[in-house]
């Protein structure tokens, strides 16, 4: 969310910011909707003074005894006007906190000017893919065979996009989970928490997912309670309405939590296997920063994320995503893409963010040093997503008889060496 004042004084520069994201059609209802409420406002401030200057004018002939009965019937019709002015100020208001509820966040300068995803910048590339002597298989058909993955059941259960995990299907799945809950927690310094999988509307506003991205998210009906669609939303939301202490800061949370997406839009992408799916495992990690700290938090916590991959010995690449690939609430993201040698392509298996003060300015999050409140900045990003993660251990770690082996740091535990048929 933007600070109104801000974005009247500054205008011109956000709304040519704001133009490399893609459509602005928002940003000139904004300068409509500004014209009518200045002009109301000044219409409104012109007949307070008249109405003023008449009130005096009427005191001052009746103390002289003269009729005032038209004069002050003149000053009660403008009054009158006045009401009918504030009120038009009041609903003009009210429509402009709407509009800049759905005004994306203004992307940092540092981030590249681009349409899509073809437009993102590789910043660096960990691993090399390993090479394979025989055809290498996509985990829809390695799960399977290895009787770990089971998503024609799942489907009877619940329907598409949904996964049932078998044995050491699931083990690995609930391993993955602890592996990283126990590196953030134990080497990167994060205080892992458990938070409600259902929130209310407020907290999905204060994260930006409501109103814009409602067909997004799954909804309990007859209750203000929602399916989180990331942990990102109840962890943010943790210190809602709060001032912090400066001295506490960076704040880093993480934690794991099922997500709930229902994709809406996506149909046709990542449709097989378990790449893009209706519920998900992940662990997210959360940071609450002063502003001036916010950008190198920001290249920790990428850090941070990457070490899972490089301790899972998973070739990735790391890209910072362009104006036009951004989230809506992000100033500026990174994507870490694994490496899938049955897809043979890189998929994105955490996206790592800095929101600065929009998600703050939303959810009411403030920091104090001294006298001085200040809106906090905020930043999360995938620590990973697990299933993604699974299939990526899957798919390069796959031999030849059709087993596969559990990378090193794993096997405490998963006690199992080898996932064999």
């Amino acid at each position: 969310m933007h600070d109104l004042s801000y974005f009247r004084s500054n205008f011109d520069r956000i709304a040519q910011r704001l133009a490399t994201r893609g459509d602005v059609s928002s940003l000139d209802r904004f300068r409509e909707l500004d014209h009518k409420r200045r002009a109301a406002i000044s219409q409104s401030e012109q007949l307070k003074a008249r109405r003023n200057a008449e009130s005096a004018e009427i005191a001052k002939l009746r103390r002289e005894g003269a009729d005032t009965t038209a004069r002050q019937a003149q000053v009660r019709a403008i009054g009158g006007e006045i009401s009918s002015l504030d009120e038009q100020v009041k609903t003009l208001d009210e429509e402009f906190r709407e509009l800049l509820a759905g005004i994306p966040n203004i992307p940092h300068e540092s981030v590249p000017v681009g349409k899509d995803s073809a437009d993102n910048l590789e910043v660096r590339r960990v691993g090399r893919p390993r090479p394979f002597d025989f055809q290498p298989k996509a985990h829809w058909d390695l799960g399977p065979e290895l009787g770990i993955l089971d998503l024609e059941r799942a489907a009877k259960i619940t329907g598409a996009r949904f996964a049932l995990y078998w044995g050491l299907g699931a083990k690995l799945e609930r391993a993955l989970i602890n592996f990283m809950l126990d590196v953030h927690t134990r080497y990167h310094g994060y205080t892992e928490v458990l938070p409600p999988f259902l929130v209310n509307s407020a907290s999905l506003f204060g994260t930006g997912q409501l109103p814009k991205f409602k067909e997004d998210l799954f909804k309990c009906e007859g209750h203000d309670l929602w399916l989180i669609p990331t942990a990102e939303v109840p962890v943010t939301n943790i210190y809602r309405d709060e001032t912090l202490e400066a001295d506490a800061l960076p704040i880093k949370l993480c934690a794991y939590t099922p997500c709930f997406r229902s994709e809406a839009g996506s149909y046709g992408r990542d449709v097989r296997g378990i790449i893009r799916q209706h519920q998900f495992q992940k662990v997210e990690l959360v940071k609450f920063t002063r502003p001036d700290e916010s950008y190198d938090e920001l290249d920790k916590l990428t850090a941070d994320a990457e070490d899972i991959l490089c301790r899972l010995d998973l070739p990735f690449r790391t890209v910072v995503l362009c104006t036009g690939d951004m989230g809506f609430s992000s100033a500026k993201t990174y994507d870490i893409e694994v490496w899938l040698p049955g897809q043979n392509t890189y998929k994105e298996i955490s996206s790592c963010s800095n929101f600065e003060a929009f998600q703050a300015r939303r959810a009411g999050i403030r920091f104090k040093s001294g006298k001085k409140s200040e809106l906090a900045h905020t930043l999360n990003g995938s620590g990973l997503a697990v299933g993604r993660t699974w299939v990526a251990i899957v798919e390069n770690y796959q031999q030849k008889d059709g087993s596969v082996v559990v990378p090193e740091a794993l096997r405490p535990y998963l006690d199992a060496e080898v996932i064999r048929p």
